[in-house]
């Protein structure tokens, strides 16, 4: 406001017109050079605390935008993991319907529909496989593997005729990674040393 600038021109003025000796000169309460110092000291002790405080903070942050992405990510591979499950038992009741059809399928056989059936269920099967492979979705064939916790589930014990004991010598229903994550446990038959 035009006032204020009026009386800060006046004080102004009047404060040239006092002289060296004019006690009203002299700051009232002057800070000595130690309480300077120590001033000092205390803002820069501020200053590095606030700046490790925003490093903290810049970490803290970026852990977080890194979680976050990799939740997206995994979210993104395994959304379908419970459409895979239910989808491997199709895969499962395919099978066994093709290998029924084989078996009753003999080329001896003038039946050449069951034939046409065996074959169309074959294509079939081997299409469902080739999606799953393009989806990331892998069937396990541990025969002759180790045995691994995270990949089968046993149901038997069989005898070791030419294999080591601890691997998986035959497979009752087929186990699914979804990449590479075990979806579906393999039923195995483990080999063991026959005791006499």
């Amino acid at each position: 406001s035009p006032c204020a600038f009026s009386t800060a021109a006046q004080q102004r003025s009047t404060g040239d017109e006092c002289g060296p000796e004019d006690p009203s000169d002299e700051p009232k309460h002057p800070l000595s050079d130690c309480a300077l110092e120590h001033k000092a000291i205390k803002l820069e002790e501020q200053v590095r605390d606030l700046t490790e405080r925003y490093r903290r903070a810049l970490a803290d942050s970026e852990n977080v935008r890194r979680r976050t992405q990799k939740f997206v990510e995994d979210a993104k591979l395994f959304g379908i993991q419970s459409f895979c499950r239910d989808l491997v038992e199709v895969a499962d009741i395919l099978e066994k319907t093709a290998e029924s059809a084989a078996g009753q399928a003999e080329p001896s056989d003038p039946n050449p529909t069951l034939k046409k059936i065996y074959e169309g269920l074959s294509l079939l099967e081997a299409k469902l496989q080739s999606v799953f492979a393009k989806h990331g979705l892998q069937k396990m064939n541990p025969v002759g593997g180790r045995y691994d916790p995270y990949e089968h589930e046993i149901i038997c014990h069989v005898p070791a005729e030419g294999m080591q004991p601890g691997t998986v010598a035959l497979v009752t229903q087929d186990g699914y990674k979804l990449h590479g994550r075990t979806i579906r446990h393999a039923l195995v038959g483990v080999a063991v040393e026959a005791h006499e």
